[in-house]
């Protein structure tokens, strides 16, 4: 089936809602973990499950090149090929287009994107439609239309005809898709051009997607740039449909993003960080790598992880110090887990119509350092 949306309740532009898919129905607003190659780095399935994970991210461009989609299609599908029996969405490819390119150098059509594979050269060609044929055949349950997503400062002429070519090939993307049991999701372009987002957001809610999708945020734009970015997009979407916003995990920006009505998130951030000592607080981001955690027998916040209910600071600093890779499972373990606790507490917050008091007291905490 396609996924179905129930708004259940605002508290003044966020929403507390269900998203209904063909493996399982979760709460939203919600963090969506990413798992790029079928894999969130380190992490098995059931760990995933165990910080309640839900809909989790896998990346068309690089399955398409590694396995490859027939590959993934003989082992019975994503779900099956890495053994996850939530949801999945896959992003189309358009991001890795135009940020992994080998040589950053790339040819944009109107038919597609020539570049160079990221890993050996290869001349590659990617268009709307092998990017959906490509996402049927991987069998998640959420698909993305293939866009331009567009860089940050660019003229408003260059955001213009990007924005009218993206809606093209989202058309081109809509007319080719076959999966039945796959839904798509449009996305909004528009650079940081109020009438460009407004224009972007009106023609890709007439192509009646099953989703919307906020684009090209969080591409170098200061904060206030990418609220205005949501906010010229996001008035113009339909209530009855969920609304994520692409590639944006940093705590703050997912109360912004919340409190003006987005109901899905994603970002690589939480486990990125935790590669590197880094981990989310109530009281901010820490290095764990920090000499002064070098006697801190105590866990990393009060959180309900396996990491803080079984480890201290002073061990992973050690695991670290001693470039011990336990380390960084657990400290992704922790940031995951952190921010879809954040979720949970913003949806009792909507529920209880407190969600600005929810708001200000995390930033009160948070800030505070």
């Amino acid at each position: 089936m396609k996924i179905k949306y129930e708004l259940i309740k605002n508290d003044g532009r966020a929403r507390l809602g269900k998203l209904i898919t063909n493996h399982g129905t979760y709460d939203t607003p919600m963090f969506m973990p990413v798992g790029t190659l079928a894999n969130v780095k380190m992490l098995t399935p059931e760990e995933l499950k165990a910080v309640h994970s839900a809909v989790i991210l896998s990346n068309t461009y690089h399955l398409w090149l590694r396995p490859g989609e027939d590959i993934v299609a003989k082992a019975g599908g994503l779900h099956k090929f890495m053994n996850y029996d939530g949801p999945i969405l896959t992003d189309s490819g358009g991001f890795q287009v135009f940020s992994l390119a080998k040589d950053k150098k790339k040819d944009i059509t109107e038919e597609g994107v020539h570049f160079k594979s990221h890993i050996d050269g290869k001349p590659l060609f990617l268009t709307p439609e092998l990017s959906i044929e490509i996402q049927n055949k991987l069998d998640s349950d959420i698909a993305m239309s293939f866009d331009e997503c567009i860089p940050y400062p660019a003229t408003y002429e260059y955001a213009k005809q990007s924005t009218e070519r993206t809606l093209r090939w989202a058309k081109r993307g809509k007319d080719a898709f076959k999966n039945e049991n796959q839904s798509l999701f449009g996305i909004v372009q528009g650079g940081e051009y109020t009438d460009l987002r407004e224009f972007s957001a009106k023609e890709t809610v007439k192509l009646d997607f099953d989703g919307y999708s906020i684009g090209g945020t969080s591409v170098g734009e200061d904060k206030p740039t990418m609220y205005k970015m949501i906010d010229d997009a996001i008035r113009y979407l339909p209530t009855d449909k969920p609304r994520y916003l692409m590639g944006v995990g940093e705590p703050i920006d997912l109360l912004e993003g919340v409190e003006r009505g987005v109901d899905m998130f994603d970002c690589v951030l939480p486990t990125r960080i935790a590669r590197h000592a880094n981990a989310f607080t109530h009281h901010g981001k820490i290095n764990l790598r920090n000499a002064k955690y070098k006697e801190d027998f105590t866990p990393i916040d009060e959180c309900d992880c396996y990491t803080c209910t079984h480890y201290t600071k002073a061990y992973i600093r050690h695991l670290f110090v001693a470039n011990e890779g336990l380390g960084g499972r657990l400290l992704s373990i922790h940031n995951i887990r952190f921010l879809i606790r954040m979720m949970e507490e913003m949806r009792e917050a909507i529920k209880e119509d407190r969600f600005l008091e929810y708001k200000n007291e995390f930033l009160k905490n948070y800030l505070s350092k």
